[in-house]
């Protein structure tokens, strides 16, 4: 199914639409503030289970997840003061932070150190989702098993068919990654350089 939903102003039935998916336990791909992403609900492990096989990737290396805001993020990592100040001027936007996970979030979400990835798009539709489904979305970027970026809604519709349930064409996006940002610990180090501006953390 290919949804198109207002990026500026998403309708709040189509909203609900896709969040019934989700809660189902269905695979949706969206837009976000940098690419497009394949994206479930973090409870649900068995949908968990189809976006691995969709990505083709380890079932050891964890995908992030995202929140609808700080205190979102605050219910499902450890938050220092250092980290919420930082997040409080940074977020939402093209960040994603490494913070340890806290007892809500599943195992299967979480890396050995107990540490997870956690975004918050600068992006309407995103943010509606999550809020609607009542938890975390699974977020890893719409790409190909040889790493190729699906940046067209109906590419991503033709190439994905039956695996996904959903895609929601939110119109274009940057195509560029987010910057992903340890803040284990509070020192910030920089892992992968994005769409984010990462010299506050040099």
């Amino acid at each position: 199914m290919l949804v198109s939903i207002n990026p500026k102003n998403p309708p709040e039935r189509l909203i609900a639409k896709v969040v019934e998916i989700l809660k189902r336990g269905g695979v949706a791909a969206y837009a976000t503030d940098t690419n497009y992403a394949i994206g479930c609900d973090i409870m649900n492990k068995h949908a968990i289970a189809r976006i691995y096989q969709i990505k083709q990737r380890d079932k050891k290396k964890p995908f992030s997840f995202m929140c609808s805001d700080l205190k979102n993020i605050s219910e499902y990592a450890k938050v220092s003061n250092y980290a919420y100040k930082l997040m409080r001027r940074l977020l939402p936007g093209p960040y994603t932070f490494i913070l340890e996970g806290s007892r809500l979030v599943p195992k299967i979400m979480l890396t050995k150190r107990q540490t997870a990835g956690i975004r918050v798009p600068d992006h309407a539709i995103c943010l509606a989702l999550v809020q609607g489904l009542g938890h975390p979305l699974l977020t890893t970027s719409a790409t190909l098993p040889d790493g190729t970026v699906l940046e067209d809604p109906s590419l991503i519709h033709d190439y994905l068919g039956a695996r996904i349930d959903v895609v929601v064409d939110g119109g274009p996006v940057t195509g560029r990654p987010s910057s992903v940002v340890s803040l284990i610990d509070d020192e910030p180090v920089i892992i992968r350089e994005g769409a984010g501006d990462v010299e506050l953390f040099r």
